[in-house]
């Protein structure tokens, strides 16, 4: 077909853990993972919703428990003001980490977070949002708490507070993700050396690991939208 440009042949071919365009071999497995994790928090959500009595049962009193603690934990520390209204967003956070991580407890089964494209992802979103939070509360006034208290450290200062705000996401990727992937390792590594049995204690020790890889993230989140919505005064 002269005149027109030469056709792209696009060969596709895809299983559950990679899919192969053009030559490459792309891994979505970290995708796949995290859209389940997804559909089960949502169904559970589902589930719970349908079942809402005024005695709560088993299952809501569970979500209750959860939603209320990290409720006035974010209320306490982002102050009656900004808490509430930021509760969605910051609780939602930490059940999807959570859920994510402890995936990767289930035999044939991924977390979602042992990959570095999902923990990159989720730290550029958080440092995306909470710098986006500070210029929108204080507009010009924000870059106010990068320049220090006198105008004579602004030199040393400016350079220092950027590192530090660009270091936050790295930190925060870097950090879930080398947690989970190396318990991941680790508990392969148990299951070909010992029987299935003795991974139990391993399996305990994980869970605890997991959950507070989570809260971390989450912790980190909150304080850093707190510093935002506090701006330049502290």
């Amino acid at each position: 077909m002269a005149g027109l440009a030469h056709p792209v042949l696009i060969s596709t071919v895809c299983n559950m853990d990679t899919i192969e365009i053009g030559g490459k071999t792309i891994e979505f497995q970290h995708v796949f993972y995290s859209w389940l994790c997804m559909a089960i928090l949502f169904v559970a959500a589902w589930l719970c919703r349908r079942r809402l009595t005024m005695v709560p049962g088993t299952l809501q009193n569970f979500w209750e428990a959860i939603i209320e603690t990290l409720e006035n934990f974010i209320c306490s520390t982002l102050g009656d003001k900004h808490g509430p209204k930021w509760v969605p967003l910051l609780a939602g956070l930490f059940i999807y980490l959570l859920g994510s991580n402890l995936m990767g407890l289930i035999p044939g089964f991924n977390a979602p977070t042992a990959n570095l494209n999902t923990t990159v992802s989720m730290a550029l979103f958080v440092f995306v949002l909470y710098n986006i939070v500070g210029i929108y509360i204080w507009h010009h006034n924000y870059i106010k708490q990068f320049l220090g208290v006198s105008k004579w450290l602004i030199p040393l200062m400016l350079p220092l507070e950027i590192v530090s705000h660009i270091s936050r996401p790295v930190s925060l990727s870097l950090r879930l993700f080398g947690n989970i992937r190396g318990e991941e390792i680790v508990l392969i590594l148990f299951f070909i050396m010992a029987p299935v049995i003795a991974t139990i204690p391993v399996y305990a020790l994980f869970l605890l690991a997991k959950f507070m890889q989570a809260l971390v993230f989450f912790l980190l989140t909150m304080f850093y939208l707190k510093g935002a919505i506090e701006g330049p005064e502290h």
